[in-house]
């Protein structure tokens, strides 16, 4: 790029590059940046004029860079990132500043975080104030895309595995995360229930009556997909989607149910159920943060992630 070009140069250009840079596709880009298809191909065409260079050809259903694109695009990057730490307002700070934010989290998550998380705020940032959605889905980058929710908190194993996919390794996801703490889950019934004195063999899980905490409302979980792999299943017969809810009901029936292993006792219902491990191997759930990049260098959502971080930090060792 000669200096002529340069002085001429129309930074909203480069916006759009690094949109189609990190998205591989121009409809997604422009959804991103509120633009037309053709706005963003217009854009590209009066780069691609003013580098004299392609940038981007078209690939299957979206387009792939030019060696040229891949040698500019961490430096544009880089270079936007700083231009808006530059330009947005200044430094927030939680003390003195009124900010509202929104999260959405399972209760479990929200008994083991809340608690703290509210005291903190009281002694840091007196004047911010939250409110948490119910998580309806394991996936919510839906929310997060639409800008209904800053940060969604809790168990999302197919989206940490499509951020840590190697073929995704050359672009830069629309989303980031940020692991809070693992968690095991237990088989939780009523203290006088017929299979409450010992541990269950995997006979009796499959044939007892189980009630299944469900998001989505769908009736499966990772439960029964682990018992699928090994040719078993169990009988669901009733589906909610709070685990509070899930904690009453078998408080005063003879379903079973899974529930993460630190909430039986946040919710004060530890005296009426009994605790028993899962009798098949299950990896701990991972709970972990997620907001969108375009979110990521805002002072306040920094300081915000920080807090949740910390918060769970100190929850996990009590």
């Amino acid at each position: 790029m000669n200096d002529l070009n340069f002085r001429t140069l129309d930074l909203n250009l480069l916006r759009v590059f690094d949109e189609v840079m990190a998205e591989r596709n121009l409809t997604r880009a422009a959804h991103n940046l509120s633009m037309t298809q053709p706005a963003v191909s217009n854009a590209l065409r009066r780069l691609r004029e003013l580098v004299g260079d392609d940038l981007v050809r078209r690939a299957g259903y979206g387009v792939e860079p030019t060696p040229r694109a891949v040698m500019l695009w961490p430096t544009v990057r880089e270079s936007l990132a700083q231009l808006q730490k530059a330009l947005a307002p200044g430094h927030f700070n939680p003390a003195s500043t009124a900010h509202h934010f929104v999260l959405a989290m399972a209760d479990a998550t929200a008994a083991k975080i809340m608690p703290g998380l509210v005291q903190r705020m009281a002694q840091e940032a007196p004047m911010v104030s939250l409110r948490v959605l119910p998580l309806t889905t394991r996936d919510p980058r839906t929310l997060l895309e639409n800008s209904d929710v800053d940060l969604a908190i809790g168990h999302f194993p197919g989206v940490m595995a499509e951020l840590a996919a190697p073929h995704l390794q050359e672009h830069v996801p629309p989303f980031q995360a940020r692991r809070l703490y693992e968690t095991d889950y237990v088989v939780v019934m009523r203290h006088n229930h017929p299979l409450a004195s010992r541990d269950l063999s995997l006979d009796e899980f499959c044939a007892a009556q189980h009630l299944l905490v469900s998001f989505s409302g769908r009736p499966w979980g990772f439960v029964d997909e682990a018992l699928a792999t090994l040719s078993r299943r169990r009988r669901v017969v009733l589906t909610v989607n709070q685990f509070f809810t899930a904690g009453l009901v078998v408080a005063s029936s003879d379903l079973l149910t899974v529930l993460p292993s630190h909430f039986v006792s946040m919710t004060g219902q530890g005296h009426t159920l009994v605790q028993r491990p899962i009798p098949l191997e299950m990896p701990n759930v991972r709970v972990d943060m997620l907001w969108h990049r375009q979110t990521h260098a805002l002072s306040p959502q920094q300081w915000l992630r920080d807090l949740i971080a910390r918060t769970a930090r100190q929850e996990d060792k009590a």
